[in-house]
């Protein structure tokens, strides 16, 4: 196998201005399907308790945003919540978390859960395990941020985080991983001015890399997946790499829908539901000062 290998870019080299803070983007389903969208006891159970983590969430000082997103077309809950840094995290998990767990699992169970940051420590990823939920963390490779880290505006944006694995070899494929989404950043900072965010992060002890998006809005991401640089490598990437998920937040369109099903993407969408950001913002999701 040759590898391929080529500098970053200089938009790709600059260090990540996120600092310590740690995203967590999950899914959560009732832990018996309904079978009419969002009409099982289950399903509704499941969403009145994570209004009540949210609420939790929105008190806890180290939580500097939160989001319960009900799924589109499915029974499940999309939830998103970015932590000042590895302490705030663990005291969430120590507390709100705690509380609600018992009630929550009894009608949910989660399912892949990305956590994204510089660099995760263990007592973040000691937290998340003992509640038993299924998670990957990505420790930060390379990315850009347009519009000096400003969060875009939440009415038309489309976030999109994505985990990708390396198919199984006698050699790693991690390597023309990197390389593949980094034409994908080196091309789309020229090519797509709609893709305000792009981030690649490493998954630890996995041969997988989660990317994270944010588009400004549909016809920028229509653009990328057929006619930008999601169309430009998917290829490549489809050689050595499986999807193993997708999660769309946003006021997603059913356009878009269609396109992601063809290019046989794992998806799971959602409109977006409470949705709570501290004054300030994140570096993560986005200023707002």
């Amino acid at each position: 196998m040759i590898e391929r290998t080529e500098p970053l870019p200089p938009h790709l080299a600059e260090p990540s201005r996120i600092g310590n803070e740690i995203s967590i983007t999950g899914k959560w389903v009732p832990t018996t399907p309904g079978g009419l969208f969002r009409k099982s006891a289950e399903s509704k159970e499941m969403l009145q308790e994570w209004e009540d983590i949210h609420l939790g969430a929105r008190a806890d000082v180290g939580v500097l945003s939160t989001e319960i997103n009900h799924a589109v077309g499915e029974d499940a809950v999309l939830v998103h919540h970015v932590f000042e840094d590895s302490d705030a995290l663990v005291h969430y998990f120590s507390t709100t978390a705690t509380q609600h767990m018992g009630a929550l699992t009894k009608v949910a169970k989660p399912q892949l859960h990305l956590i994204r940051g510089v660099n995760i420590p263990a007592n973040a990823r000691d937290a998340v395990a003992a509640k038993n939920v299924p998670a990957m963390f990505g420790d930060f490779l390379f990315g850009y941020v347009r519009e000096d880290y400003r969060r875009p505006n939440q009415e038309t944006a489309i976030q999109v985080t994505a985990k990708w694995t390396c198919k199984p070899g006698e050699e790693s494929h991690l390597s023309d991983l990197a390389y593949w989404w980094q034409r994908v950043g080196t091309d789309a900072y020229s090519m797509e001015d709609g893709l305000l965010r792009f981030e690649a992060y490493q998954v630890q002890g996995e041969d997988a890399l989660i990317i994270h998006e944010t588009f400004e809005n549909n016809a920028d991401l229509k653009f990328h997946l057929s006619k930008g640089t999601a169309e430009k490598y998917k290829s490549d990437i489809d050689e050595i790499a499986t999807p193993e998920a997708y999660f769309f937040r946003g006021p997603v369109s059913w356009t878009i829908r269609t396109y992601s099903k063809f290019m046989h993407l794992p998806a799971t969408y959602s409109s977006q539901g409470s949705a709570f950001t501290r004054p300030g913002g994140s570096m993560s999701d986005g200023t707002t000062d």
